[in-house]
């Protein structure tokens, strides 16, 4: 087997019997259209973002200039092309195979910006927002976490929103906002001070009122600008409450189909990682022999691999019944807990493969290591989802 060493990682592998880790044939699922269009969205990711974002990473900035060749192969409008579900969600996978973090502003602009936009919003606000989210021109933040209300944010949610002869007045806090220091907008969630029914409403991030301040020092996810957001009695005007989401239980499907892209975030970052291990092994020689070759290293590997094709099958039939409408949140949660859980046990194994260089970014171990701390968190932590799976095969919950 022959390899071209470069800094302690693997350029080339090219006898690799998977070269690509795709054991399962997986783009072979497509028609051949989507398989020319994810294999390309690929080649450009591998080739123009995963080395380059690292320092973006290590400095906690935001790759703007990367946005348009991303809107050139379509990724800003994922949720309102013709394409199929697995493809939507393998495009995931393919751009957390190069950092979790873009993978997340991908995914959250999808699922929970333009999603909400092009179903929950008015024809004005579609006519306003959605050409200019679909090519990245414009972005949208979703502003639902609060300060002292994560898992619970739908019961305990403090941020009102009150009717006035104008419109309404926003006032309240959020917190882990991503994209919230650079949105054009946010899809905000707040109480009806009237009705107590949580609504949704698009604000304005430079209407006064409006502060965001950046969360520093994060150990992962560092790439995603997350955000301490301040509404400070905001005006906005009646044109900006979202007519669709008059009511919380409107945001359930994108909540749910949020979960379900963190499902496919989980698969390609345990690829990525996968990825950045089966390289390393090879290209390091240990004892007189390639560091592939001793029976412990293959074993993370083989685990590794077999993790990721387990969080694949789990993922694909999530497609499946997400094609055929059957699709639920105990499936949502399932497939996100089940998918961090194994990213963390791959993570853990390559970080600890590549030894003292498994602790510097620039390996690319160590990002990965931290920011799979991340999605075991976000998108409701591993144990609510883990509850919730077990709530509907009990009957049974344990949490209010």
């Amino acid at each position: 087997m022959t390899a071209v060493e470069s800094n302690g990682l693997i350029d080339n592998v090219n006898q690799a019997p998977f070269p690509d880790a795709d054991v399962l044939d997986v783009v072979s699922l497509l028609d051949p259209i989507e398989q020319e269009q994810l294999l390309k969205i690929r080649d450009h990711l591998q080739r123009n973002v995963r080395k380059q974002v690292i320092d973006y990473w290590n400095n906690e900035a935001f790759p703007f200039e990367m946005l348009p060749a991303l809107a050139d192969l379509g990724l800003g409008e994922l949720v309102v092309s013709d394409n199929s579900l697995l493809f939507r969600g393998l495009v995931y996978a393919e751009v957390a195979r190069v950092d979790v973090s873009l993978c997340a502003l991908v995914g959250i602009h999808n699922e929970l910006i333009v999603g909400i936009v092009d179903q929950l919003g008015s024809d004005a606000q579609r006519e306003q927002w959605l050409d200019k989210l679909r090519r990245f021109e414009a972005i949208g933040c979703f502003a639902m976490t609060e300060p002292d209300h994560g898992s619970d944010v739908a019961g305990g949610m403090e941020t009102t929103a009150t009717k006035t002869a104008a419109g309404w007045i926003i006032h309240g806090e959020k917190r882990w906002i991503g994209g919230g220091t650079f949105a054009d907008f946010a899809v905000v969630w707040a109480r009806d001070t009237a009705t107590d029914n949580v609504k949704g409403f698009l604000v304005s991030m430079d209407l006064p009122g409006v502060t965001a301040t950046k969360i520093s020092n994060k150990i992962g996810l560092r790439v995603m600008q997350n955000a301490d957001i301040v509404f400070d009695h905001v005006e906005i005007s009646d044109a900006d409450a979202l007519p669709g989401a008059a009511e919380f239980s409107a945001a359930n499907e994108m909540l749910r189909n949020s979960r379900i892209w963190v499902g496919w975030q989980a698969y390609g970052a345990q690829l990525h990682t996968f990825d950045v291990a089966r390289d390393y092994a090879l290209g390091r020689t240990q004892f007189g022999q390639p560091l592939v070759k001793f029976q412990l290293v293959q074993q993370d590997l083989a685990e590794m691999i077999s993790n990721a094709m387990a969080s694949f099958g789990l993922m694909h039939q999530v497609a499946r019944l997400q094609t055929e409408g059957r699709v639920e949140m105990v499936h949502a949660a399932m497939a996100k807990s089940t998918g961090s859980r194994m990213l963390r046990d791959s993570a853990a194994r390559a970080r600890n493969m590549l030894g003292g260089n498994g602790t510097v970014s620039s390996y690319e171990a160590a990002k990965i290591f931290t920011d799979a701390e991340i999605v075991h968190t976000y998108e409701g932590t591993y144990e609510i989802n883990s509850l919730i799976v077990a709530r509907a095969v009990t009957g049974m919950s344990s949490f209010v």
